[in-house]
C-alpha cells in the first residue's frame, strides 16, 4: 500500500463555502473506501496550506481518489508519495 501526504489548499470556490467543509471532507472519506483507498488522516492547519490529507491504499487508485478530488474545485492538492522507515530500509538495501 502506498501512502501519501497532501497539502491542501482552499481554491476560491472552497473558501466560499468553507462551512461546508467537514462536510466535504467526510464526502471524500466515503468517496476513498468506495475506490480502494483509506483515509488515514486529515487535519486542518494554520500556515501555507488550509489542511493535510493522508491517504492510503493502491498507488494507482489513490492518485485517481486525490484527482478526483482535485477536481471537483474546491481544493488544490500538492501531494507527496511518503515512505515508512520500513520501506525506506527496503530501498536502501537495493543500494550497491
Amino acid at each position: 500500500m502506498a501512502t501519501f501526504i497532501s497539502l491542501v489548499s482552499f481554491t476560491d470556490q472552497g473558501i466560499r463555502n468553507v462551512k461546508d467543509s467537514p462536510d466535504r471532507f467526510d464526502a471524500v472519506r466515503a468517496m476513498a473506501e468506495k475506490m480502494g483507498v483509506t483515509v488515514k488522516g486529515g487535519y486542518y492547519t494554520l500556515g501555507d496550506y488550509d489542511m493535510v490529507l493522508i491517504v492510503e491504499g493502491p498507488e494507482e487508485a489513490a492518485m485517481a481518489m486525490l484527482m478526483k478530488v482535485g477536481s471537483m474545485g474546491n481544493v488544490r492538492l500538492r501531494s507527496l508519495r511518503a515512505f515508512s522507515p520500513d520501506e525506506m530500509r527496503q530501498i536502501l538495501s537495493k543500494m550497491p
